[in-house]
């Protein structure tokens, strides 16, 4: 069971700063900043911004149909990863095992 947890840590160590470039891209804070700041001026850049932010929305519906497990409810999600986590756990103590026979001792020669 702890190996799981390392597991997690690991691929939670993994998908960080892929996940913090992600957020830098998919923020729509600077969008709206530029937005309020055109009808503040009166700008005619404000059509131009809401262009932007629009499809900037769009993409990021289009990303998440995309996802994988996103027609899964969430209890089906929980259940995959249970099994999931079983499997890593079952492989873990294979692994383990396996290890233990000494087979992949390489002769001193």
């Amino acid at each position: 069971v702890a190996a799981v947890g390392t597991l997690s840590d690991a691929d939670m160590a993994a998908v960080q700063p892929k996940q913090e470039s992600e957020d830098e891209d998919s923020s729509l804070l600077p969008l709206v900043h530029d937005i309020i700041k055109c009808m503040d001026k009166d700008s005619q850049d404000v059509h131009q911004e809401l262009t932007k932010l629009k499809t900037k929305i769009q993409e990021a519906r289009e990303q998440i149909v995309g996802m994988p497990g996103i027609a899964m409810s969430p209890e089906q999600q929980q259940q995959q990863l249970h099994n999931l986590r079983e499997q890593v756990r079952t492989k873990n103590q294979l692994l383990q095992k396996y290890k233990s026979l000494c087979m992949f001792d390489i002769p001193k020669a």
